[in-house]
C-alpha cells in the first residue's frame, strides 16, 4: 500500500488540488483524510484559494480510495457535501502486519496513546481486539510530527496543507509498505515541490 496523507485542508481548493496531484506523482493507491476538510474554523483566517466546493470536486475522483475521519471543525452540513464514508472518531487500517490508527487528534491524545488502545476501543472485535497499533496518524495541530511517543507508538502528523503553524511550510504525508510487510515507511513532504522533510520506518 502507498497512501497520501492529508489533514486540515480547511476549505482551500488550491491546497487540495496541489496536494492531490501527488497522489499520481507518488503512485498512491489510498488517501488518508484526517479531518477539518471544508470549514476554515472560527479561529483561523480564510486560507488562500478558499472554496469548499472546489475541495469537494477535487476529492470526488478518489472517493473509493479514501479512508476519512471527522475533525473538530467538520460540521454535519459539511460532511453532507462529501460523498464518502467518514468515521466520527477513528478508523483502523490493516495493511499486512501493520496496524494504523487514524483520528483527527482532538479526542485521543497522541502523546500518551498506547499500543494496546484497541483492546479498550474495540472490545470483543475479533479483527481488532488485542492487536497492537504501530502508528497513530493524526492532524489537528497544523504542525508536522514524525516521532515515537513514550508508549512506543509512532506519531505521524502530516501538518496542514493550507494553514500550517509553528513556522512550517504547508505539508503532507506519505505511507509506504510493500504488501504490508516490514519495514513500513512514513515521510513528510513540502506541498510546493514534494521534497521530503523527514522520514521514519517501522521494523
Amino acid at each position: 500500500m502507498k497512501a497520501l496523507i492529508l489533514s486540515d485542508i480547511h476549505g482551500s481548493a488550491i491546497a487540495a488540488r496541489q496536494a492531490l496531484s501527488f497522489f499520481e506523482k507518488f503512485n498512491c493507491d489510498r488517501l488518508f483524510l484526517l479531518g477539518d476538510t471544508l470549514y476554515h474554523g472560527p479561529r483561523n483566517p480564510l486560507p488562500a484559494g478558499h472554496g469548499p466546493m472546489g475541495v469537494v470536486k477535487a476529492l470526488e475522483p478518489y472517493k473509493g480510495r479514501i479512508t476519512a475521519v471527522r475533525g473538530n471543525c467538520d460540521a454535519d452540513v459539511d460532511l453532507m457535501m462529501l460523498d464518502m464514508e467518514i468515521e466520527n472518531e477513528f478508523a483502523v487500517v490493516k495493511d499486512g502486519n501493520m496496524t494504523l490508527f487514524l483520528s483527527h487528534g482532538h479526542i485521543f491524545m497522541p502523546e500518551c496513546f498506547p499500543a494496546d488502545a484497541l483492546h479498550t476501543l474495540s472490545p470483543g472485535d475479533p479483527e481488532l481486539d488485542g492487536i497492537p497499533v504501530n502508528a497513530y496518524i493524526y492532524g489537528h495541530t497544523h504542525i508536522w510530527k514524525l516521532e515515537k511517543n513514550f508508549k512506543g507508538v509512532l506519531l505521524v502528523n502530516p501538518g496542514s496543507t493550507s494553514l500550517p503553524k509553528g513556522g512550517n511550510p504547508p505539508t503532507f504525508g506519505l505511507y509506504e509498505s510493500a504488501n504490508g510487510a516490514s519495514p513500513a515507511r512514513f515521510s513528510i513532504h513540502k506541498l510546493d515541490d514534494g521534497s521530503e522533510l523527514a522520514s521514519s520506518t517501522i521494523a
